[in-house]
């Protein structure tokens, strides 16, 4: 099986803007499709509560038709158009699709971030991490979360096999970020969340990208927008992860970054595995 993940930081925007960012998320979305995944994963969709419009829509059709599509958008109280996922999968597959909330604080359960597809011999899904945000100010509620969700994903590998994917907001090791002394305290790369990025590995889940590549450094999955050079000096970070139960590591044959060309933010994550 071929598998996609990707931030796409509004699928809104990159539907429907004629922006020349809006653009550079079109071509990413292209070269998605012509890698003919079995599954796409996308997080930060920025959808309204009632999904997909029209025109998104018939977008994706022109890009991905041969896929069904199910997603699911933050709902009040929760912020509207924030957060928000959404699954892509060939129409031949035919998985049970869950929206779970797994009793995460504030509005968190109900931003639209995590959907699960279950299948007959394993789990797929994916997450949208809440960020611990400016000035640290939802770091404690984050903590919760990332317990909670440990909690959801080692509930489902009791059941089968699970490959958990999506933008877990959060640099695992020192190895991960292109400037970690500088960034103890931003939120990403706090002891807590690296704890709880650790806690959650523990509990039977294998990090792919490291398994299969090691220590190799300065590979990275997102770059800040804000800083015009940061992709051109790759002062970027890892916060997109595949991961897979322990006992399917050995089943995984391949784990990269995409090449997403001069687009800043995240790039898509790419996991083959023989299942």
């Amino acid at each position: 099986m071929k598998l996609i993940s990707w931030n796409i930081d509004s699928l809104n925007a990159a539907l429907t803007s004629d922006s020349a960012r809006a653009q550079l998320s079109k071509d990413v979305l292209k070269k998605i499709a012509e890698l003919d995944p079995q599954i796409i994963a996308i997080q930060e969709t920025k959808l309204s509560a009632a999904g997909p419009t029209k025109k998104h829509l018939e977008s994706l059709e022109d890009l991905f038709g041969d896929y069904k599509v199910v997603w699911r958008s933050s709902q009040e109280p929760a912020r509207k158009g924030y957060a928000g996922t959404m699954f892509l999968y060939k129409n031949y597959l035919e998985p049970l699709v869950t929206y779970p909330k797994i009793g995460a604080p504030s509005t968190m359960d109900d931003e639209g971030r995590i959907m699960t597809l279950e299948f007959d011999n394993f789990f797929v899904t994916q997450v949208y991490t809440p960020n611990a945000g400016d000035g640290l100010r939802r770091l404690a509620e984050r903590q919760l979360w990332d317990e909670s969700y440990a909690d959801y994903l080692e509930a489902l590998a009791k059941e089968k096999p699970v490959l958990a994917t999506g933008d877990f907001n959060v640099a695992h090791k020192e190895i991960d970020l292109a400037h970690p002394n500088s960034n103890r305290q931003s939120a990403g790369f706090t002891d807590e969340e690296r704890q709880g990025f650790t806690n959650l590995l523990g509990r039977g889940f294998t990090d792919t990208f490291r398994y299969l590549h090691g220590d190799v450094p300065s590979v990275y999955t997102w770059w800040a927008q804000r800083a015009k050079t940061s992709k051109i000096n790759n002062s970027g970070w890892r916060i997109d992860y595949w991961l897979v139960s322990q006992a399917s590591a050995d089943k995984v044959i391949k784990s990269d970054m995409i090449d997403s060309g001069t687009r800043q933010d995240h790039t898509p994550i790419l996991l083959e595995i023989d299942l």
